[in-house]
């Protein structure tokens, strides 16, 4: 039920010319705005899914769209995911029951809709346009769709059909977009509320209050999410809570219990859906070979404060750390809980031809900036195998793509070198102890 890895070399010259196009295009200064999407997505003439969930939120909706599909997928039902952005390759963004769609779908459908000529469509938009496409082609029954920015101005509030909605948290982001305070942010994505379908959510203080006024006001039944509340226990046949799951992946498949048990759905398939892997880059956990020892490496697209402390949070102290954020997000403000807990840090960059963060100043662990992400990695790889101490990779899912491919090797390496190793890239289901971790 889990994803295939996928790389960009796969699909072939015709296939990397064709996520090239999609990646060039741009909104040109429009403001999002659904109704383009709609547009779009009526003129290509593919129906929209016939179920949908919608998920939005600050933090945790690419892992909640994964569980909730792969929860519909064990129920039986034929299931389409749409989420973003992409760690390695375009295709993570679509798949069907679990696997990305093919590199020729995508071939085929940008020659299709090339000659249309559509200025001012952004790549989000046109990619949504193509899970679409994807989705009516393979007979899906059930989309489960995360949203790219907010909610009230996503691409994604463009489509009909949903019968359920989650809003994970509400925290300062995209402030540029969608603030510039708190309650601007939660006010964008509590338009995910719809009249008579179910709202879940974990937003918590001034948000949650917000969110609830919304969803009284357009009649959408709210459900916070409580642990101790039935909806989201947690099943008996699934991976024990405390199986070395961070607290953050426990708070969403809460999020997504509840959703899953609103709409019906039988315990054994939630089960299921709770053992599947998460995305790529979301506390996705290796074990390397680093000079002959082993060394467990944890992989995180935490980008923002409150990610970034959650993470540091559920990581051991002394970790070495390798960090960096693009320029436009609040790189220095993201490093502080991580470096906060680490034994050693490498600032390198998020994007080649980037700069990597200026070095803090003031007390705290010894501090590299290396501009080469690969020179980073090993140095920092040399350091915790010295130590004995886990490696992090973390600040960027822009770095987590380019990072992610060394992680690989190395854990292949390291999986050819045991013969009793799982697979190579599997997330680790144990403690943190490098006997019981996994590549």
């Amino acid at each position: 039920m889990g994803d295939e890895p996928i790389h960009a070399s796969d699909g072939g010259d015709a296939y990397l010319a064709a996520s090239d196009w999609l990646t060039r295009q741009r909104r040109a200064g429009r403001p999002r705005d659904p109704r383009v999407a709609r547009t779009l997505l009526d003129a290509l003439g593919a129906p929209d899914p016939p179920r949908v969930l919608h998920v939005v939120g600050t933090n945790g909706k690419g892992t909640v769209a994964h569980l909730l599909a792969a929860m519909a997928q064990a129920q039986g039902l034929r299931t389409g995911r749409f989420t973003s952005p992409h760690v390695e390759d375009l295709r993570e963004r679509v798949a069907i029951d679990g696997q990305p769609i093919g590199a020729e779908e995508v071939t085929a459908f940008v020659a299709r809709v090339r000659p249309l000529g559509r200025d001012g469509i952004g790549f989000f938009e046109w990619t949504l346009a193509l899970a679409v496409d994807a989705f009516h082609r393979h007979g899906v029954e059930l989309a489960v769709v995360e949203a790219g920015v907010g909610a009230r101005s996503d691409a994604t509030l463009a489509l009909t059909g949903v019968i359920g909605t989650v809003l994970t948290n509400v925290d300062l982001d995209h402030v540029e977009t969608i603030g510039p305070t708190l309650l601007d942010v939660a006010r964008e994505k509590a338009a995910v509320a719809r009249p008579g379908v179910p709202l879940v959510t974990g937003a918590r203080g001034e948000a949650l209050a917000l969110v609830q006024a919304v969803a009284a006001d357009v009649g959408a039944p709210l459900w916070v999410v409580d642990a101790a509340h039935a909806l989201a226990r947690w099943p008996a046949e699934a991976p024990t809570v405390d199986a070395g799951w961070p607290p953050t992946r426990v708070e969403n498949a809460r999020s997504a219990l509840t959703l899953a048990r609103l709409l019906g759905w039988d315990e054994a398939s939630l089960a299921r859906g709770l053992a599947s892997p998460p995305p790529p880059a979301r506390f996705e956990r290796f074990r390397l070979l680093v000079d002959g020892r082993a060394v467990s490496a944890v992989l995180d697209g935490a980008h923002d404060p409150t990610a970034a402390a959650r993470l540091a949070d559920a990581l051991p102290t002394g970790y070495a750390l390798v960090f960096a954020n693009l320029a436009r997000k609040r790189g220095l403000d993201a490093l502080g809980p991580l470096r906060a807990r680490a034994g050693s840090v490498w600032l390198t960059s998020a994007e080649p031809g980037e700069d990597p963060p200026p070095a803090p100043t003031g007390p705290g662990p010894a501090t590299s900036v290396e501009p080469v992400l690969e020179e980073a990695l090993a140095a920092a790889a040399h350091d915790a195998a010295a130590r004995g101490a886990p490696l992090v990779v973390a600040g960027s899912l822009h770095l987590a793509g380019h990072a992610r491919p060394w992680l690989r090797r190395m854990a292949l390496a390291a999986a050819m070198a045991d013969a009793n190793a799982p697979d190579a890239g599997a997330m680790l289901a144990g403690r943190w102890d490098a006997s019981g971790s996994s590549a």
